[in-house]
């Protein structure tokens, strides 16, 4: 890599355009993604313990009393999934990691737990009517860009059961304030998350106001190699947009409710909001 190709290289780009590498199937990068999401007193990837905990509790207030069948979209090492189960549901999760889908499957049957776990694209699946509740939590909805959004929420309507319901998290207008951007950092390392090796991360956040998108840009750069550059788009939304969203694709216009997280001083608890819409 060329010093003098920095510039052009960490420039904003232009709205949806991706990055030349992705995360998800990356063995080095998955080893840590999965020690975040089981770290109990971290929300780096999955929530703290005490959060998960607080939230499934609060789902549930949306379940009956029997046993309801729920879809778990993003489930991560299956922290979700568990819980849950163990008040009775009928759990199925879905993920795109197979280092976490194996990680679930091995705890849950280490606690003798009977839980689906689907190694898959959630854009992908074909589930017809069959289940009470699909949920997809710390924010995965807003990472979805507009052709995704449209084809996820194709996708839920139909897993849904007339009456189901659609739970899940997503920023609202705080969070460009909340997350202090544009912001610039960068890490020189031995190596860390990214690499075994040693790389320097330049990381960026840019904004894009009229479409309400959240770009964070990271450009890992190593000796005599191109850099290799990701991307990671993320919408935010007020009631009324993502509402009208929602009605376009089938749903009631959903009810929001704040101040489900706790207040940690990150403001985290401020800028994100919960969804509940229902499939009529």
């Amino acid at each position: 890599m060329q010093i003098s190709d920095l510039p052009r290289i960490t420039k904003k780009p232009i709205l949806y355009e991706k990055g030349t590498a992705e995360m998800w199937g990356d063995d080095h990068i998955s080893r840590h993604l999965l020690e975040m999401h089981i770290d109990p007193d971290s929300d780096a990837a999955s929530r703290k313990r005490s959060t998960i905990e607080n939230t499934v509790r609060w789902i549930c207030t949306f379940l009956g009393t029997g046993t309801s069948t729920v879809l778990d979209l993003g489930c991560g090492p299956g922290l979700y999934c568990e819980l849950l189960a163990k008040r009775g549901h009928d759990v199925t999760g879905v993920d795109y990691s197979r280092r976490s889908i194996e990680y679930a499957k091995q705890s849950a049957q280490k606690n003798e737990q009977k839980i689906r776990y689907v190694c898959e694209n959630y854009l992908d699946l074909s589930f017809e009517i069959s289940f009470d509740l699909v949920m997809m939590i710390y924010c995965d909805f807003d990472v979805l860009v507009p052709g995704d959004r449209a084809r996820l929420l194709d996708t839920v309507y139909r897993a849904l059961k007339p009456g189901g319901l659609f739970i899940f998290d997503t920023l609202n207008q705080k969070a460009p304030a909340a997350m202090k951007i544009p912001g610039r950092s960068w890490d020189a390392t031995e190596g860390g998350f990214w690499r075994a090796r040693p790389y320097l991360a330049l990381s960026e956040t840019f904004h894009y106001e009229d479409e309400h998108v959240i770009l964070q840009q990271h450009t890992i750069c190593l000796d005599h190699r191109q850099p290799s550059l990701y991307r990671f788009w993320t919408h935010y939304y007020d009631p009324e947009r993502l509402g009208g969203i929602l009605v376009q694709a089938g749903f009631t216009p959903g009810t929001f409710h704040d101040g489900l997280l706790p207040d940690d001083g990150s403001g985290m608890h401020d800028m994100v909001s919960f969804c509940v819409a229902r499939k009529p």
